[in-house]
């Protein structure tokens, strides 16, 4: 980041909480390495208070924001445009700056597309399974079905929120590409092996001891799993899956690579493979503080 002066630009995250957040290491880092003069501080804001916030934000000259949850929905409301893949993935992650306001944009789905790219996970073709149908199932789901996957299947407790998601990514992308399922009808899918990309809130603190589905016949079908909690950095979907012999991977990747797609759209620039994984190292040793 280097000294802040007068001509130090500044750059944010907007959500509650935001005091666990460690996308500043991500962005100052950044910052640091490519010499350039940017700042990144969090804002914690509250709900009634998210299309105060940005249009404040715009006043004050910031450059760009992060939003995380839980206002990646509401935020859309206070944005003067929205990219096309953003608003049919109905959630934003990143703000632009533009004209008059903030452009939306979603890089959560470019954060996950990498990670698959980078830990070697080819869905094209493939059968994915998808737990868990809220609001970080649907970038996820959306980019397995864009990216090529042959059959994406979208497993929920509530049933209703599957097929609504199912419907939104099948509309999008003009074919029936997505199957909505009860979460408790997995034993339907034995007989293969699939990639599995975990999204619920199951494994995260308090419920360290949690998966979203605890049958351990579960896991002999899954080839590779991915959990996008990355704090703790095993949870127990992950373990059990690598007891069955899957390859397993946290959230950390899809987090520092959401970051990255935004730091680029911020800035016009290109960030190097070489920083990317300096970063990913940098990362791991502040969660194993």
């Amino acid at each position: 980041m280097g000294k802040i002066n007068a001509r130090t630009q500044v750059c944010g995250l907007i959500g509650n909480p935001v005091g666990h957040s460690i996308s500043p290491l991500i962005h100052n880092t950044l910052s640091e390495k490519l010499n350039q003069n940017l700042a990144y501080v969090t804002f914690k804001v509250e709900s009634q208070d998210v299309v105060a916030a940005v249009k404040g934000a715009y006043a004050l000259g910031i450059k760009g924001m992060n939003v995380t949850v839980p206002h990646k929905q509401a935020v859309m409301e206070a944005l003067v445009d929205v990219d096309p893949l953003a608003k049919s993935i109905g959630a934003v992650n990143t703000l632009v700056r533009v004209d008059g306001g903030y452009k939306g944009y979603n890089t959560d789905y470019f954060g996950i597309r990498r990670q698959l790219v980078e830990d070697g996970i080819d869905i094209k073709g493939r059968e994915v399974i998808v737990l868990g149908a809220g609001g970080a199932s649907r970038a996820v789901t959306f980019m397995c079905a864009v990216e090529g996957a042959g059959r994406v299947y979208l497993l929920n407790r509530s049933v209703d929120k599957a097929v609504e998601l199912a419907r939104d990514v099948n509309t999008y992308i003009g074919e029936d590409k997505v199957c909505p399922m009860r979460l408790n009808d997995y034993n339907k899918l034995a007989g293969k092996k699939y990639i599995v990309i975990q999204t619920t809130s199951r494994g995260l603190y308090p419920e360290v001891d949690a998966a979203p589905i605890e049958d351990e016949d579960f896991y002999d079908i899954i080839e590779a799993a991915v959990d996008i909690i990355f704090n703790p950095s095993e949870t127990k979907f992950m373990r059990l899956a690598g007891e069955h012999g899957a390859r397993v991977y946290n959230g950390i990747e899809m987090l520092l690579y959401q970051g990255v797609a935004a730091y680029e759209l911020w800035n016009d620039v290109k960030v190097p493979d070489e920083l990317c994984r300096e970063l990913h190292r940098l990362m791991e040793q502040e969660m194993n503080k």
